[in-house]
């Protein structure tokens, strides 16, 4: 199919002119052109659909799962690594080694909003391998510092790569799934985390075990662990699809179905096309920014990645102990995560409230560190397990803006500023974790608190809001401003042909298409 052309509008009658509004292909999704072309459109079996998106599952949902595992394995090296001995190595002060959390995340804030653009402009499984490729690089590269600077350089490597794993996958999760599938899939990839946390404590324990003249054990963690993830990029490079449109595993004609599948969504799949007026959009939506707070304040308590690994040590327990007990906090994630996400997949519109339940945990579990005595080890440890089962809210909050987000460069954009908060909140944490409060850190325990209970009431104020907004449209008049879009189709022979094009694959965002309603 070529592009649209031009029509010339003095030569065609005036009643032709008014009936519909001609559109070129780079305005309209990507799942409009493929449909445009002919591979399928109209109804299709329910039962073929199930089929499609359990073949998707099958061929991509295993590699979200396993990346997202690594790249999180690779993050919190740092933290592994300060048992293992990289502080004595690099001869690292508390402020440097706080620094050095900092610093990923800052790079993480500073090319999050670029990674998006490139997600949207590029291929976004080639994009993403790219990426994959330079962190394993930076990633080895750890074993060959010796100071503060080195280590300094390679961590705001990883964080400016690292930063196109999270955005990229909530654009594949869209891409691919429905908006209830998206909470399920979501989920399943995200409590990987968990899984990253038990695998990389057993590699830690191991490493703890290798004795070599001139490797310490934290090097062997890096080069371990970047020896992973250069294996997995080459894997995502060769065999994961860009989107639905040009999935390879999919004949033409599922590729047809596995977009139809999307229409309830109406939120088409991709468009390359930067629209400015979505991104102005997305700015001046309320609800972009009240996701953006929650996501800084629910990863302030983030800063534990790295420093629990220090407090379960402060606690009495060796290094061979606290290696295998951090890898509890991995099974309490999976746990939380997997019950949390199926909980709100089962119950319609109870994304809020499941995840306001999940951070009551975290809350006792503060309140248990800043109050039992601390000779009471066990009791500690235990608090600081309670405070991971609010994970869930995060992820919740993840799939919920994908879901109530259209529009591509608007969903770009949202993702992008969520992702930035989640930066912010990520690289300005780490400094309370000061020496002056040692051992107790009853300050950083008290501002973790209050993040976890002001995150409880930002869940039910979107909520609030986005309920509003679907009473608001139910009560407005019906619109058929968009029913008659087309785009042309130029045949073999020629002719063309005039295809109209679906409300749902226009690449309207949430505002322009007053047919979408919110998920609560």
């Amino acid at each position: 199919m070529g592009s649209s052309t031009e029509y010339d509008e003095k030569l065609r009658p005036k009643a032709e002119r008014e009936r519909h509004v001609e559109v070129s292909t780079k305005e309209v999704d990507t799942a409009a052109a493929l449909l445009a072309c002919g591979a399928g459109a109209g109804e299709y079996d329910p039962r073929e659909a199930i089929r499609i998106r359990n073949k998707i599952d099958r061929h991509i949902l295993p590699m979200m799962c396993i990346l997202y595992w690594v790249q999180y394995m690779d993050k919190t090296t740092l933290g592994n690594a300060a048992i293992l001995g990289i502080d004595a190595a690099a001869h690292l002060t508390t402020n440097q080694y706080n620094w050095l959390g900092t610093i990923f995340y800052l790079s993480y804030l500073v090319f999050e909003y670029p990674q998006n653009l490139a997600l949207q402009k590029f291929p976004v499984g080639k994009w993403m391998s790219c990426n994959i490729f330079i962190w394993s690089v930076a990633l080895c590269c750890h074993a060959a510092c010796t100071n503060f600077a080195g280590l300094f350089v390679v961590r705001l490597i990883l964080g400016m790569c690292e930063g196109s794993i999270t955005a990229g996958f909530l654009i594949v999760s869209s891409m691919f799934y429905t908006r209830t599938e998206q909470t399920l899939r979501v989920g399943y990839w995200f409590l990987m985390n968990g899984t990253a946390q038990i695998i990389s404590g057993f590699v830690s324990f191991g490493c703890l075990h290798i004795h070599t003249v001139k490797f310490e054990p934290w090097q062997w963690l890096m080069v371990i662990t970047g020896a992973i993830t250069f294996i997995i990029a080459i894997c995502f490079f060769l065999f994961f699809p860009d989107s639905p449109t040009n999935a390879w595993f999919l004949t033409p004609q599922e590729r047809a179905v596995a977009v139809m599948r999307l229409k309830e969504n109406q939120t088409g799949v991709e468009n390359k096309h930067f629209k400015k007026e979505q991104m102005i959009e997305a700015l001046l939506d309320p609800k972009t920014w009240m996701f953006a707070l929650f996501s800084a304040l629910d990863n302030v308590p983030n800063s534990l990645t790295n420093q629990q690994a220090l407090i379960v040590a402060s606690f009495g327990f060796t290094n061979l102990q606290t290696t295998l007990l951090n890898t509890v906090s991995g099974f309490v994630e999976i746990i939380t995560i997997w019950t949390g996400v199926n909980i709100a997949a089962r119950y319609p519109n109870s994304r809020a409230y499941v995840g306001f339940i999940y951070f009551v945990p975290n809350v006792v579990g503060v309140i248990i560190v800043n109050t039992l005595p601390w000779s009471d080890s066990v009791g500690l440890l235990f608090g600081v397990y309670l405070t991971g089962v609010g994970t869930t809210g995060f992820v919740l909050s993840l799939s919920w803006l994908s879901s109530v987000t259209a529009g591509h460069t608007k969903k770009v954009t949202t993702n992008a500023i969520m992702l930035c908060a989640y930066c912010i909140g990520n690289a300005t944490a780490p400094f309370m974790w000061q020496e002056k409060y040692k051992p107790r850190n009853h300050v950083p325990w008290t501002i973790i608190g209050i993040c976890y209970g002001c995150c409880m009431i930002l869940l039910l104020l979107i909520r609030f809001h986005l309920v509003r907004q679907n009473k608001l449209r139910d009560a407005a008049p019906s619109s058929d401003e968009y029913s008659d879009v087309y785009i042309e189709r130029i045949n073999d022979d020629g002719s063309i042909d005039e295809i109209k094009v679906e409300k749902e694959f226009l690449d309207l965002t949430d505002f322009q298409n007053r047919d979408f309603r919110y998920v609560l």
